[in-house]
């Protein structure tokens, strides 16, 4: 492993790990020798995504809703009573919903952004003494959210309104929380994905006229793979990305940017 992109050892959080890019991203950093928690809010898939992720390395599941107020202290209190320090947290866990614009339902703008937005800033809350006892000045720990390019860009003919608010207002939080942690060597940064297959994603992607319609769009001409999310995480997570904070990084094919 070149030293510069190594995150072994690393101890890391990954909501929403049981599926789509979160499960991606606990992957592909557990291949890299990290150790992952992953969080999901049910139950039974998060167990069977932990068993599958356990063959690959050092992996422990946590069942955790951060769209509850007391989510993100359960969770965090989970995390503290295996150790007390923590390397990287990736705030992934994320819902979308969609109403046409003069009938939608107030809960399905509330569960967005209660999970979306207020659920990552709780939990950097509740784990700020973890993150502080693993940073250092040569090796920051690190915060990961997982934005969007949909809070870049308007998304087309998509009537989920509180998904691109939520992840614009995201990567907003991201860049206000890197200037107030530099100072105590913890970087934020977001990703902010394109087209990938995921649950959220799949009554799209399965439809072939409408994947090919919206690859169509992708200047690269492909739906994001595995390889793409974790090599930007990990890029982040290691000594590569020491550097960067206050930056929202598009894994999106060229989609928000030509």
């Amino acid at each position: 492993m070149d030293p510069l992109f190594d995150v072994s050892g690393k101890r890391v959080l990954v909501t929403g790990g049981s599926r789509g890019i979160g499960l991606m991203i606990a992957a592909g950093l557990l291949d890299r020798g990290a150790r992952v928690i992953v969080t999901a809010r049910k139950a039974e898939p998060l167990e069977r995504a932990v068993a599958a992720l356990r063959e690959r390395g050092e992996c422990e599941g946590v069942v955790a809703d951060l769209s509850r107020v007391d989510g993100a202290d359960e969770l965090a209190a989970a995390v503290r009573r295996s150790a007390d320090r923590l390397d990287v947290l990736v705030n992934n866990a994320g819902v979308a919903w969609g109403d046409p614009i003069g009938e939608f339902r107030v809960e399905g703008w509330d569960k967005v952004i209660d999970t979306n937005l207020r659920g990552p800033f709780l939990l950097i809350s509740a784990l700020l003494e973890p993150l502080r006892t693993a940073a250092s000045a040569e090796e920051p720990a690190r915060i990961v959210n997982i934005g969007s390019v949909n809070g870049l860009r308007p998304p087309p003919d998509t009537e989920n309104y509180p998904y691109g608010a939520s992840k614009a207002a995201i990567h907003m939080l991201s860049r206000h929380l890197a200037r107030r942690l530099a100072p105590e060597h913890i970087t934020v940064n977001a990703l902010a994905p394109g087209w990938f297959e995921s649950k959220m994603t799949a009554h799209l992607l399965a439809d072939e006229a409408t994947r090919s319609e919206l690859v169509a769009e992708v200047p690269l001409g492909r739906v994001g793979a595995e390889s793409d999310i974790v090599g930007a995480t990990v890029f982040l997570a290691s000594r590569a990305g020491a550097y960067m904070t206050g930056t929202v990084i598009p894994v999106d094919g060229g989609l928000s940017g030509c």
